[in-house]
């Protein structure tokens, strides 16, 4: 994997364990020589991560909505800055430039982040690996809310193993470096559930 989209929250949370990983992630990254594709603003554990990486001379290329340059969060610092029109086309250009999908914990943008990326793998419009780093717990919840997906009959079990979870940052990378997609569509018959 030669680069790895994050997404996580323009806050810290209330927690310093947050800031602290999402910094450390940064650093893992670039000493691991993975550019980091992130949100391009240097607030909260956006910038913590972008931060860590570049502190450990990584390379982190920023994705940014014009109207949020606007407002006066684009990180500075920057490898490379790119200016997009809307949160629509971040997402596309984080997809494109990337080789996996990291999320930290974050609010609603962050989860609309992580669940169309995984939508997209679900319909096979690509086969990159998708990690949740579960810090202090951050997703235990969504994990249950998951599994009651499956079994409600919502969700196959194939595609909630799509979703790789690991509490710890090296474990998550292994994980995501020996990441096979399905081969099972999304699209199957009432007698296939």
């Amino acid at each position: 994997m030669k680069s790895i989209t994050v997404f996580c929250g323009s806050s810290f949370g209330l927690d310093n364990v947050f800031k602290e990983q999402a910094t450390l992630l940064g650093q893992t990254l670039a000493k691991q020589n993975i550019q980091l594709i992130y949100g391009g603003a240097d607030v909260g554990l956006m910038g913590a991560v972008a931060d860590g990486a570049l502190n450990s001379g990584g390379k982190v290329v920023g994705v940014l909505p014009q109207f949020l340059q606007a407002k006066e969060i684009a990180h500075k610092q920057l490898t490379e800055l790119i200016l997009v029109e809307t949160m629509h086309e971040r997402k596309t250009k984080m997809n494109d430039l990337c080789d996996g999908v990291i999320v930290l914990p974050g609010g609603y943008g962050t989860l609309e982040e992580f669940f169309e990326m995984i939508t997209w793998a679900q319909l096979g419009l690509h086969q990159k690996p998708i990690g949740v780093l579960n810090i202090d717990g951050f997703y235990d919840d969504l994990i249950q809310l998951i599994q009651t997906m499956v079994d409600k009959g919502f969700l196959r079990p194939i595609n909630r193993d799509m979703l790789l979870i690991s509490d710890t940052i090296d474990e998550l990378l292994e994980m995501m470096k020996n990441y096979k997609a399905p081969t099972i569509g999304k699209w199957i018959s009432k007698d296939e559930v």
